[in-house]
């Protein structure tokens, strides 16, 4: 007599819903079932789940085990390349997890931005709806691209005309805005011409210029009113952007 599905599983050191997911991929045959309808798994069976599991933890993918007849492959030396350069990137991923661990417990700062940037914001006095702008703009944009949103908030520097546009009302009237557009744009194209984005940043947006602009728009068209988008929009005619 066999081992039913749950012993299979159980001894396998995995769980039912893993050994049925392997069927499913057809990476485990189906074993015999017995008259009374339940399954039956022989050694083999076992021996080929405790395989799999094995090279799932050296970090095999399931589609890569399904074409390896037997556990093995007619190319498994470019197959080993691929797993180890992906095992490799996730180690630097862990290893990068770590050191921001490691800076949030010596400084505790807010989660919403990688921390590097979230200490600039924090210290700039960022508005909600300017960190949240923030996030997804640096994440959209680059995501990789670190030390330019930091380097830009390190030289921010809040003032008078900042703390109006954040409190400014929906329907403030021409004057107010223009006045307040003026007051910051200065700053603000001193800050583009001191940090430019690299060529190499701009030719790896380009990919995805599209659906990052469409996902920055739609984000600040729910994070600012009215006013404050044609305050915006004054700006960036006065520093160039459009």
């Amino acid at each position: 007599m066999g081992w039913s599905t749950r012993e299979v599983a159980e001894l396998a050191g995995t769980t039912l819903r893993t050994v049925r997911h392997y069927h499913e991929m057809g990476l485990l045959d189906e074993p015999e079932r017995l008259p009374n309808g339940y399954k039956a798994y022989r050694t083999e069976h076992l021996v080929r789940v405790l395989q799999i599991r094995r090279l799932t933890r050296l970090g095999f993918p399931l589609a890569t085990i399904a074409t390896m007849e037997g556990g093995e492959s007619e190319h498994l030396e470019e197959t080993l390349d691929v797993v180890d350069a992906e095992l490799t990137a996730t180690i630097q991923k862990l290893k990068e997890a770590r050191k921001e661990i490691a800076k949030l417990r010596r400084q505790p700062v807010p989660t919403d931005l990688p921390f590097d940037i979230s200490a600039a914001a924090t210290r700039a006095r960022l508005s909600h709806a300017d960190r949240s702008l923030f996030a997804v703009i640096s994440h959209v944009i680059d995501g990789d691209d670190t030390q330019h949103w930091q380097a830009l908030l390190q030289d921010y520097e809040p003032d008078d005309a900042t703390d109006e546009f954040d409190t400014l009302a929906p329907d403030a009237d021409e004057e107010t805005r223009e006045r307040i557009a003026q007051r910051i744009s200065p700053q603000m194209r001193a800050l583009l011409e001191k940090h430019p984005r690299s060529p190499h940043t701009a030719e790896h947006a380009a990919a995805g210029q599209q659906a990052a602009t469409d996902a920055v728009i739609k984000a600040m068209l729910d994070l600012y009113n009215p006013a404050q988008l044609d305050v915006f929009v004054r700006i960036w005619k006065a520093t160039g952007l459009i």
